[in-house]
């Protein structure tokens, strides 16, 4: 497992991971996440993530969340890129100005022909069942954007733990 997350990561195309760190440029800028099943589940918790950095984010679909608008971003994450929910919310998120961000690994798919930005999760084969090589190479990716975040968030593994549920 460790050596095929290894190699694949190896493979990313190093601009378009830059073009997703730049897309979270503006710390004022409010972020929605987004994934089916579970890439979902690589979304929320990569959205705890940039919560825990000062990030506004939300989850799509969490009570809470509110209404996406203009100056806003969605990040989805979608292997197939084909998603009928992953593509209805990036086009409902274009429709109100907000910016798209996506990953997956089918950059020539209807998501990332919707979407600004696009980092390609080079898949190519796996031992592993199913997606799993695509959501955890997700969060790695996404935790490595949090990580070029948070050089420039001073003490930011100290506002990590102030921000980190204390309900336990």
């Amino acid at each position: 497992m460790g050596q095929e997350i290894t190699d694949l990561l190896n493979r990313v195309d190093g601009d378009a991971f830059a073009r997703v760190v730049q897309a979270f440029a503006d710390p004022g800028q409010r972020w929605f996440f987004s994934g089916q099943g579970r890439s979902g589940l690589s979304a929320q918790m990569a959205a705890m993530r940039f919560m825990h950095i000062g990030r506004t984010v939300h989850f799509v679909g969490e009570v809470s969340a509110p209404s996406i608008r203009k100056g806003d971003a969605m990040l989805i994450i979608s292997g197939s890129g084909e998603t009928p929910v992953s593509v209805g919310f990036a086009r409902i998120a274009k429709a109100e100005g907000a910016k798209v961000v996506t990953l997956t690994h089918k950059p020539k798919g209807t998501l990332a022909g919707i979407a600004d930005v696009t980092l390609p999760v080079p898949i190519e084969k796996t031992e592993q069942f199913g997606g799993s090589l695509f959501e955890q190479s997700c969060l790695i990716l996404l935790d490595s954007v949090i990580l070029a975040m948070a050089r420039e968030v001073p003490d930011a593994h100290g506002l990590m733990l102030h921000r980190h549920t204390n309900l336990q």
